[in-house]
């Protein structure tokens, strides 16, 4: 599975091409993946590591186009899409209860000393975010990375805004504890 064009164009997916693919309509459904596939990875990774992520995304396009006929359109599909991803990441960690950091690949290249030193900063702030609670990584990781709005994240997760905010705080501090804690 290719997972390398950015989507920087974030144009909500038509509702006409959603009922087409809940249809049945195979160029409507690749045109659902080939517009989110990569968002979806990326969530998946930092929810849980790169490891797991490609067949957790597949996983997730596999249960959203079998439930495709079940999307209401009271939300964009987007959002509803990443609370498919999201459940599947959590359900998947839950399976296989692990809190611990996943070991980093980084294939051997040369690079300019800034790089591996922001490389490096990537990767403890990478290894600190897989130490949250998956619950407060998600919402971080649906804040952050995929720049989606408090109203979005509670649509996305099931929960209120206002505890949207609170657990994003949360969040923050842990994550600031965790990264001095590693510095010291």
């Amino acid at each position: 599975m290719e997972h390398r064009s950015e989507c920087n164009d974030r144009e909500p997916i038509a509702d006409a091409t959603v009922r087409a693919g809940a249809g049945g309509d195979r160029a409507a459904l690749r045109q659902i993946y080939e517009a989110t596939a990569d968002r979806v990875f990326r969530l998946m990774v930092r929810m849980v590591g790169q490891q797991d992520a490609d067949d957790l995304t597949q996983q997730t396009f596999v249960r959203a186009f079998t439930k495709l006929d079940q999307f209401s359109g009271e939300s964009k599909f987007e959002t509803w899409l990443y609370r498919l991803a999201t459940n599947e990441a959590l359900q998947h960690l839950r399976r296989e209860q692990h809190r611990r950091t996943k070991e980093l690949v980084v294939e051997p290249t040369v690079r300019q000393t800034d790089h591996v030193e922001q490389d490096e900063r990537a990767a403890m702030v990478r290894q600190t975010l897989n130490q949250l609670d998956p619950e407060l990584r998600a919402i971080f990781t649906l804040k952050e990375e995929s720049g989606l709005s408090y109203q979005e994240i509670a649509a996305t997760l099931g929960i209120p805004e206002g505890t949207v905010g609170s657990r994003l705080n949360r969040a923050r501090r842990e994550l600031r504890r965790l990264i001095e804690e590693s510095g010291e």
